[in-house]
């Protein structure tokens, strides 16, 4: 009997924008991802289905990241720092022309060349455009997700916080792909009992737990992960395969530590001196390029140069391995169900993390079905396994974070932040009341408050980001993660305040929503709905 992989990429990244700045340190996150990730990941897929051989893979897409990826100004921004570093890579072809590097330089400014040209040229600088033609030929099925990443386990007690983030995440499923999501990716794979009520109003099928959440569940599941569940809400969960994802993730045990990869952090941005970089990138501070010509060797600061053949034939060593290991596993399962494996990850492992991550993903792809494998996605699954019987159970709270709890994103290190999102709560209430109030009244007036009540809404879902209490936590770019929630909080609050008083500083308004411009599209009303 054959078994199903599930292998589901999480793309997302926290909404980061900034027109005050000519150059920005932090909008290179969302730009190395298009680069390294989004295109390569693209490009692959469309060459293999081109090929006959069609792949099938789900995905999520976050809404801040689509909200990015559709933003002019980041759009011509990333072509312009993705021509800084083909001038940064021509001149080191110069450099070190005629030395042991010069074959890696060279790799990269082709790279790089083709990266540019399939993003404008063929993509018409549209990714969400070429993701959406992908999920209708079958090749991906792509998943919803909340607004702007935010933990929902932090809003257990707050219902109406997290029913908003569920709710605009999937309004802004809907206007980038064309159609009503079935399943919904839980960020950090965050639950809490009775969450799967609020994903059943909105119309979700199913969605996807840690682990643990399936296994400690009440029952107990027969299959544990191999099978997927329902709740009492008719909802169905499926587990995530921790084993499996181990084998890929892990840097100090599984396949992207091979002394063969390349290696992530020896990177030229650090390497060389800072005027030389910031000639060609404009940035001014010492940082990532990309350009990085060692492999990861082993525990030594002697580096050896990074040879892409040597890597490659690496990456299809180790996808023959995952393949046939999730062959083995499906040996194992008791032939008494169609059994699935659910593999998800950060779908930024692949080619920026794990800079062979992609090819890795081909030759795992390239496999094809089996008598033992079929890769599959989960509404397919669920469709062709009609006749399985599903254990009923009550799901235990969980995440994928450390030790599968919630002290990433919960902690006393981000306390005083909760105390300020939860009281957004009943100050949303008060303007969504308000906003019914008006109604349809069209006056200058009553425009503007809408307009001020649009944008608290957005400064709100902004401050819940999941992303700003990680880095908190983690303290990795702390500062900036700081900054971005005093911000959010502090604008929230001053429009809350201008609504109520009528007191309107139209500078501070203007300067929001240039800054903060996501879902501009979105109002109160999508999200609320209250009666005057």
């Amino acid at each position: 009997m054959n078994g199903s992989l599930i292998l589901l990429l999480h793309a997302h990244l926290p909404f980061v924008k900034h027109p005050e700045h000519e150059y920005s340190l932090e909008e290179n996150w969302l730009f190395e991802a298009i680069r390294e990730t989004y295109v390569p990941l693209i490009e692959m897929l469309e060459r293999l289905a081109a090929k006959g051989l069609r792949p099938r893979i789900a995905m999520t897409v976050s809404p801040t990241l689509c909200e990015m990826l559709n933003d002019p100004m980041l759009r011509a921004r990333f072509v312009r720092s993705t021509e800084n570093l083909i001038n940064l890579s021509c001149s080191e072809m110069k450099r070190l022309r005629n030395t042991p590097l010069e074959e890696v330089a060279i790799f990269y400014n082709r790279k790089l060349k083709k990266i540019l040209e399939l993003y404008t040229a063929s993509y018409g600088q549209d990714i969400i455009k070429r993701l959406r033609r992908l999920q209708s030929e079958g090749v991906v099925e792509i998943i919803a997700t909340s607004a702007t990443h935010a933990f929902l386990p932090a809003f257990e007690h707050y219902p109406d916080l997290a029913q908003v983030q569920i709710t605009a995440g999937i309004l802004s499923y809907k206007k980038n792909f064309g159609r009503a999501p079935s399943g919904f990716w839980l960020p950090e794979c965050g639950y809490y009992r009775g969450l799967d009520a609020l994903l059943k109003k909105e119309g979700i099928r199913y969605f996807f737990l840690e682990s643990h959440g399936l296994t400690k569940g009440t029952p107990k599941p027969r299959f544990g992960v191999s099978m997927p569940a329902v709740l009492t809400s008719g909802l169905v969960a499926f587990g995530r395969d921790s084993n499996s994802a181990k084998q890929v993730w892990c840097a100090e045990t599984g396949y992207p530590g091979d002394y063969a990869y390349r290696d992530f952090y020896r990177d030229i941005g650090f390497d060389l001196t800072n005027d030389y970089i910031a000639k060609h990138t404009q940035i001014n501070i010492q940082t990532f390029t990309g350009l990085k010509y060692h492999r990861i060797t082993g525990k030594t600061q002697d580096k050896a140069i990074y040879e892409r053949r040597l890597a490659i034939k690496k990456a299809k060593e180790h996808a023959a391995h995952f393949v046939k290991s999730r062959e083995n596993d499906f040996r194992k399962i008791v032939h008494e169900c169609k059994p699935v494996i659910l593999s998800a990850f950060d779908a930024e492992l692949f080619g920026h993390w794990w800079f062979e991550g992609i090819e890795w993903l081909e030759y795992v792809l390239k496999a094809g079905s089996s008598k033992k494998l079929i890769f599959n996605t989960p509404r397919s699954y669920l469709k062709k396994a009609t006749d399985q019987v599903l254990d009923v159970i009550e799901p235990a709270p969980s995440s994928w974070g450390f030790s599968g709890h919630n002290e990433f994103w919960i902690s006393t290190r981000n306390k005083k932040y909760h105390k300020e999102l939860h009281a957004m709560s009943g100050k949303m209430r008060i303007l969504a009341e308000m906003n019914a109030a008006i109604g349809s009244k069209n006056s200058k007036k009553a425009l503007l408050c809408k307009r001020l009540i649009n944008q608290a809404l957005r400064e709100m879902l902004l401050a819940q980001s999941s992303d700003w209490l990680f880095l908190i936590e983690n303290q990795r770019a702390e500062e900036y993660a700081k900054a971005r929630l005093d911000r959010h909080i502090q604008t929230f609050n001053k429009l809350f305040k201008m609504v109520q008083s009528g007191e309107i500083a139209l500078e501070a308004v203007e300067d929001a929503e240039k800054k903060d411009s996501v879902f501009g599209w979105m109002s109160i009303d999508d999200c609320y709905k209250c009666s005057a």
